[in-house]
């Protein structure tokens, strides 16, 4: 497969952390391998005329039911390059990550897309440690980050 069959795509995705210093992970799978379930952050692609941050706001609302100000996201805090596959497709996705801290609040899936209804199997509020002992998740920073960006 050569370089001409990876797509590129921008991202934003949120750090959404509570009270504890936990941050919410969705748990999914790639429709390539349903048997191989990792969590992973809120966020997705940015659509034509958006901005990271309204990107990451829009996300955050279909996929945890928490509507916020673009505004209120802030400055990016991280910023990587992944490489992955997903149903078969090559990507190469340059994400832009926003830290928001929230209090408790109830969690929706409700507004998930037609693919996400049928590859998001639940959500969970992670604390670092809980990263650390074992399941997968990306990105594997995220243990890192989260003591960083909490302490």
């Amino acid at each position: 497969m050569g370089d001409c069959d990876v797509i590129g795509r921008r991202a934003g995705r949120v750090l959404l952390v509570d009270a504890d210093n936990r941050v919410l992970l969705l748990r999914g799978f790639n429709p390539a391998a349903p048997a191989e379930l990792f969590w992973f952050t809120i966020g997705g692609g940015i659509d034509p005329g958006e901005s990271a941050a309204e990107a990451a706001a829009r996300e955050l609302l279909e996929e945890a039911g928490l509507a916020v100000d673009p505004a209120d996201l802030g400055e990016p805090v991280w910023h990587r390059i992944a490489e992955f596959s997903f149903d078969g497709r090559r990507y190469r996705q340059e994400e832009d990550y926003f830290l928001l801290r929230t209090e408790a609040f109830e969690v929706s899936l409700a507004g998930l897309d037609a693919v996400e209804q049928e590859i998001v199997v639940g959500y969970r509020w992670w604390g670092a440690a809980d990263l650390e002992a074992g399941e997968a998740f990306f990105p594997a920073e995220l243990p890192r980050l989260l003591r960083e960006l909490t302490s």
